[in-house]
């Protein structure tokens, strides 16, 4: 009896060892299982080998990478696998991890449809599949048995329907964020019941309706973020200045209309007030200056009036107020400059007068301040940069005057600069040019003067713009050591000297404008290398010589403009070859020769107007040649005459038609006819033109011209007209007369046609008077 009592115990021994080891092995397998197929699910289609590697069969899944499991049963408690290259779905065997306490599997590009399995996921407090896309309606049947859901976390995913109402029934939610789907409807009422919610994200959905007033009563709300993409109807609701512990209230972007409720002024513990782009308007209120921990104020976008409550002295937190685009006006008041944590003030496209305080920066932490687009003037204060910390400056559109500090160039924190549209005159520092972290200096259409330095180091500098100003000298080659420079713009300046080749050796450089200067010289071969180019404007200059060959290699030109300088030679038979890019190229009025290339692509991009000895197609050139040649041949003089035209810039045409007729009559020796009395002076119009004002004319510093038929001066008329003067020179053969020259001339000077230029009059010498 005794050996069979021992028996027993031992089997019994043996039999509860068994199942000690029993069912963690069961769960084992379980778990294991569910992981496998989670894995094999999240990996359809992917090619990476080593996206959850560790997750073999052979191994512990205890030990998988972002697998945590309990002590005493080894049930996976905890799945955590964000940021990781996954391409598939959640399969339903998530639910087999019924276990699982965090399940995060976040910003992974998951897709498809969340399983309704993960109802079974009771024990579950931390749900975050935030930034993947997930599609189709959220399950709402799964949150019913999820009593300890404490964060739920679905933030950036396509997710569409209505906010699931089943939600309330997680009393102790915490933390919600449903932001950034495609959610539609108003947001539930019955959301107002989870007391113990600290964090509410409903933004950038498509969510309508009124914002309910009834979110009130969630007092342990920390954080409301409602705003972007979000079409509410009404206004803000005066109810949510009753959220004691509110920190963070984003409004922003989200249709609102009527005004600023005052009772906003009672959160004490506001620390982000953002209301920005809405249909807001009327006051803003003093009250808000109750907000006593308020960092952080965005009003900008709305349609608010007034001027800057003087109560706003009284938020001592302040560190960014942003107030730009509304109907706001007065003065910037003093105090502004004296909040000693203020670092960005943007209060742009208003209507503020009067001068920037010049306390500014006084606190030595300002950063950004934008005060583009209103009417202010006065002086730059010089201290803005007191602190070192200022990174952009935009004084853009508006009256300050007076020279730029400075102390601006010794600011090395600056990144932007843009002062256009001012009455700014003086030099530009030169200490701006050296900056190490510019990345633009916009300082067009003021008044500054001066050169240009001659060393620039600005190696972050990409836009340059200084047009419309009043600057003088030659073009700094140190403009090649801008290595970051994008777009340099210095068109209607006073320039002059030679385009510097080391412009073009900047390799990032998008475009350039020289435009309306006084530039000389030839444009440098170097600009073939300059592939990057898009947009060019050398036009209004005096440039000479031909087009560089090599411009095939700007093969992302997109506008060429060499219009209205001194440039000659043909056309580069390779420009029709960049036309893939190219949509406008201005060659108007230069001195360019022979034919125009043929192509229909080419031609309807291009102007060549102004080039009178460029030609569409052979004939045409022929015709050139010939006149020229006709230019050549003119016979020995026989009789003078003293033609007065029109305008100087018509000159070319008026001689051109002289030069034929003085084929058919002969003019006599200008010797002749100044000691003759014989002279007659025929004028086409009263313009009291007179022989001795004309005779005045004829000195050597007058001349402007000289061909094989005569000489031509340039004259000043008592009266103020300028005209120009042709003598012609002829000799007598056989002494032959008149023959109705006379006549003809008489009959030109009568002619008005918009082809041929006025003759004003002319002075002949009738021989033996």
């Amino acid at each position: 009896m005794v050996r069979s009592a021992s028996s027993h115990i031992l089997l019994l021994h043996i039999y509860f060892i068994f199942l000690s080891f029993s069912s963690p092995c069961c769960a084992y397998s379980g778990d294991l299982d569910a992981l496998l197929k989670l894995k094999n699910a999240m990996n359809t289609g992917h090619k990476t080998s080593g996206v959850l590697e560790d997750w073999k069969p052979s191994a512990h899944y205890c030990s998988f990478s972002g697998v945590s499991c309990d002590q005493q049963q080894s049930r996976v408690v905890a799945l955590n696998v964000s940021n990781v290259p996954l391409l598939g779905s959640i399969p339903a065997e998530i639910g087999l991890l019924n276990k699982l306490v965090n399940l995060t599997i976040a910003g992974n590009n998951l897709t498809g449809r969340l399983p309704a399995t993960m109802a079974n996921l009771t024990s579950l407090k931390h749900l975050n599949i935030s930034n993947n896309i997930f599609i189709g309606r959220f399950p709402e049947e799964i949150f019913l048995g999820m009593p300890e859901l404490e964060v739920l976390d679905a933030y950036n995913n396509n997710f569409a329907g209505q906010l699931p109402p089943e939600l309330a029934s997680c009393k102790r939610l915490k933390h919600l964020h449903m932001g950034g789907n495609y959610f539609t409807g108003e947001i539930p009422e019955n959301y107002s019941n989870i007391q113990s919610l600290e964090y509410l994200g409903l933004n950038c959905n498509c969510l309508t309706g009124k914002l309910p007033a009834s979110m009130a009563l969630l007092k342990n709300l920390k954080e409301l973020y409602v705003g972007y993409y979000n079409s509410f109807d009404g206004g803000i609701p005066p109810e949510l200045g009753s959220l004691t512990w509110l920190q963070v209230l984003d409004l922003a972007s989200c249709n609102l209309s009527g005004s600023i409720p005052r009772s906003l002024g009672l959160l004490k513990h506001l620390r982000t007030l953002f209301l920005h782009t809405n249909f807001l308007n009327g006051f803003i209120p003093p009250e808000l200056s109750g907000m006593a921990s308020l960092v952080n104020l965005g009003l900008s976008n709305n349609k608010l009036t007034g001027e800057i409550p003087e109560s706003f002295s009284e938020l001592k937190n302040i560190s960014l107020l942003i107030l730009f685009k509304n109907n706001l006006y007065g003065s910037i008041p003093d105090f502004i400059g004296h909040l000693p944590h203020l670092e960005v003030l943007k209060l742009s496209e208003n209507n503020f007068t009067l001068e920037l305080p010049k306390s500014l920066d006084r606190n030595g932490r300002l950063v950004d301040l934008d005060v583009a687009g209103n009417h202010l003037t006065g002086l730059i204060p010089q201290e803005l940069c007191r602190g070192g910390r200022l990174k952009t400056l935009i004084l853009r559109d508006n009256h300050f005057f007076g020279p730029i500090p400075e102390e601006l160039g010794q600011c090395k924190s600056l990144v932007i600069i843009r002062m256009t549209k001012n009455a700014i005159n003086g030099t530009v520092p030169v200490g701006i040019f050296n900056l190490p972290n510019v990345v633009m200096i916009e300082l067009n259409q003021n008044y500054l003067s001066g050169q240009l330095p001659t060393q620039m180091y600005a190696d972050s500098l990409a836009i340059l713009t200084l047009s419309g100003n009043q600057i003088s000298g030659v073009i700094p080659r140190a403009i090649g050591n801008l290595n970051n420079l994008r777009t340099l713009s210095l068109a209607m300046n006073k320039l002059y000297g030679k385009i510097p080749k080391e412009i073009f050796y900047l390799k990032r450089l998008l475009k350039i404008n020289i435009s309306i200067n006084n530039l000389g010289g030839e444009i440098p071969v170097s600009i073939s290398n300059c592939s990057s180019l898009t947009f060019l404007d050398f036009s209004r200059n005096n440039l000479v010589g031909e087009i560089p060959r090599g411009t095939t290699k700007l093969e992302a030109i997109q506008l060429a403009n060499f219009s209205r300088n001194q440039l000659k030679g043909q056309i580069p038979d390779e420009i029709p070859y960049i036309t893939t890019s190219l949509t406008t190229l201005d060659l108007s009025y230069n001195n360019f020769t022979g034919t125009i290339p043929q192509s229909s692509q080419f031609l309807a991009i291009v102007s060549f107007e102004g080039n009178p000895y460029l030609c569409r197609n052979v004939s045409c050139l022929s015709l050139i040649n010939q006149r020229a040649r006709d230019h050549n041949a003119f016979g020995s003089p026989s009789k003078l005459a003293l033609i007065i035209i029109g305008p100087l810039p018509v000159l070319l045409l008026i001689i051109l038609l002289i030069f034929l007729l003085v084929k058919v009559y002969r003019i006599t020796k200008m010797r002749k006819i100044q000691k003759s009395k014989g002279w007659r002076l025929i004028v086409f119009q009263q313009l009291h033109l007179n022989v001795e004002d004309l005779l005045q004319c004829l000195k050597l510093e007058n001349i402007i011209g000289k061909g094989s038929a005569g000489v031509v001066y340039r004259g000043t008329m008592p009266s103020g007209l300028e005209v120009a003067i042709k003598q012609l020179v002829g000799s007598s053969r056989g002494g032959q007369r008149d023959h109705g020259f006379s006549a003809e001339i008489k009959t030109l000077g009568q002619i008005k046609h918009r082809n041929i230029v006025r003759l004003l009059g002319v002075r002949l010498y009738a021989e033996g008077g």
